[in-house]
């Protein structure tokens, strides 16, 4: 789509990259489990997309990228600040490292 097609309405990006010990894991199977349950609740409640991004083949690593789109950059960053209390509230294991990079497309 050209410039000159597209809507005049601004849309942002959000991504925050959190980095998670999960020191209890003793096997990638173990770390799935916790893994798992606490991107289905960031899913449900958020309405935003989480992937694991790295570390798979760590056992009490992961890092998960989560994603929002808006028109308004306030907003992201106001959901993806509800996400880190989400994350805060339901996650045992350690927080290493959250990060958030918001971007207008």
């Amino acid at each position: 789509m050209s410039k000159q097609q597209r809507p005049s309405g601004e849309t942002y990006v959000g991504v925050a990259h959190l980095e998670l010990h999960v020191p209890e894991a003793r096997s990638l199977k173990a770390k799935r489990g916790p893994v798992r349950s606490l991107v289905e609740k960031i899913r449900n409640r958020h309405q935003v997309l989480v992937i694991e991004a790295d570390h798979q083949d760590l056992q009490q690593r992961s890092r998960l990228a989560i994603c929002a789109l808006s028109t308004s950059s306030v907003d992201i960053e106001a959901r993806l600040r509800r996400v880190e209390g989400t994350v805060d509230r339901n996650w045992s294991g350690h927080v290493l490292s959250w990060e958030i990079e918001i971007v207008q497309i």
